[in-house]
């Protein structure tokens, strides 16, 4: 794949994903739904913070947006109650899995 084609390829998800109809996530949001959704658990949100280099409160403000969206859930460590839990949702696996199809759908309408 060529930069050009890459740049369409996002340009093609991001403009579906806008007009689409449901709340748009931000960049910083989606790429947290992606760690929690693709990597393996667990997750916490110091985890997070310190792997994508940002405090937690900026985490924290993710989870609530996700949160809302009911697209992850968060709960206390019951092991150490410092931490806090985050977790995958039926809805979020579904918006997740969603995103993948959208982007196998729009890389094949890339030009060869």
């Amino acid at each position: 794949m060529r930069p050009s084609q890459a740049l369409r390829l996002l340009h093609d998800f991001s403009y579906v994903l806008v007009r689409d109809g449901e709340s748009d996530l931000s960049s910083r949001q989606l790429t947290v739904l992606l760690t929690v959704y693709l990597e393996p658990p667990p997750h916490t949100v110091r985890g997070l913070a310190a792997k994508l280099g940002v405090t937690k409160p900026v985490i924290t403000r993710a989870l609530d947006t996700m949160g809302r969206l009911g697209l992850l859930s968060r709960r206390r460590d019951e092991a150490d109650r410092r931490n806090v839990i985050v977790q995958r949702t039926v809805k979020g696996a579904l918006y997740v899995e969603r995103l993948g199809d959208l982007v196998v759908e729009k890389a094949k309408d890339l030009p060869r």
